[in-house]
């Protein structure tokens, strides 16, 4: 009996070293599969931190310089463009006047306008934009200083090709806006009013040759966005509208055509493009006061 267990200790003793390496293995292996995952961990919340991590206060102060300078180089490229006219067609003390001050109001808005935007910085649409801006800052100038009322061919040229590309760009702008990604409300709304200070423009020239009822067609929207002031109603949002795009657009290319004064019956096409701008604005208006939700003295709109 005493051999027996003689004999056998040996061999419980090796059973019991080897349950032991066993479970030292499992620890180690524990211990290093813990320590490979925490690991991860950390690599994973140091990328995490690198990519949310925000810009540094110099890349800040970058782009801020970057957009500060900007409005200067394209309002002095809105000067450059004004000598131009002034050697090639010529261009009085009123026309430089006027074109200099729209340069420096467009500049000024538009600067306040992005700074409060969301993106805070110029995207490439906005910047066709602005070279749209420059030619109709040219087509101002010529317009006020009335070196077109005597009819000269060479500056009603310019003022054809002048206005004419813009109108061309308007169709640009928008659709850099829709490839690049970089459509925003500010863009939009810039856009809006290039066109609209264009046609306002347009329609004071032509309302030298045909009539001051030609105003009535720059002069509709800037009626209607004044009314908005007292008129709450009239802020609301419109639907969106492809007959509303077609009539804005027709408005600027009669105007241009007018201008030229190489089409017969020029008056009868800047009558139709009227009546359909009066159309248009009358439909949206009715539109928002069936849907306005506000009440004026206790009467619904609705």
């Amino acid at each position: 009996m005493i051999t027996l267990q003689h004999s056998t200790a040996p061999a419980v003793r090796r059973v019991a070293l080897t349950r032991t390496r066993e479970v030292a293995s499992v620890v180690r292996a524990s211990f290093s599969g813990d320590h490979a995952l925490r690991s991860s961990e950390n690599e994973a919340r140091a990328v995490d931190f690198q990519v949310t991590e925000p810009a540094t206060p110099e890349a800040a102060q970058s782009n801020t310089a970057q957009f500060n300078t900007e409005p200067v180089a394209w309002a002095g490229v809105q000067v450059l463009l004004l000598a131009v006219l002034e050697a090639t067609v010529g261009l009085g003390v009123l026309g430089w006047l006027v074109g200099i001050a729209y340069a420096v109001a467009t500049q000024a808005l538009l600067s306040g306008a992005v700074q409060r935007s969301a993106r805070g910085v110029l995207g490439p649409a906005d910047r066709v934009t602005l070279a749209r801006g420059l030619l109709v800052g040219g087509v101002t100038a010529l317009v006020a200083d009335g070196a077109l009322v005597a009819g000269g061919t060479s500056e009603t040229a310019v003022l054809v090709v002048f206005a004419g590309v813009a109108l061309a760009l308007d169709f640009v702008d928008g659709q850099v806006a829709r490839r690049t990604g970089t459509s925003s409300a500010m863009g939009a709304r810039f856009d809006m009013e290039v066109d609209a200070f264009l046609i306002l423009v347009l329609s004071v020239h032509v309302a030298l040759s045909f009539g001051p009822w030609v105003l009535v067609m720059g002069a509709l929207r800037y009626a209607f966005v004044a009314a908005s002031w007292g008129l709450g109603w009239l802020r609301s949002a419109l639907p969106a509208s492809y007959a509303r795009k077609v009539v804005a657009a027709v408005q600027g290319i009669v105007l241009v055509v007018a201008a030229s004064g190489l089409v017969p019956y020029a008056g009868v096409l800047v009558g139709l493009a009227l009546a359909s701008l009066i159309w248009s604005f009358g439909r949206d208006i009715a539109w928002l006061w069936r849907n306005a939700s506000a009440s004026v003295k206790g009467v619904s709109h609705a």
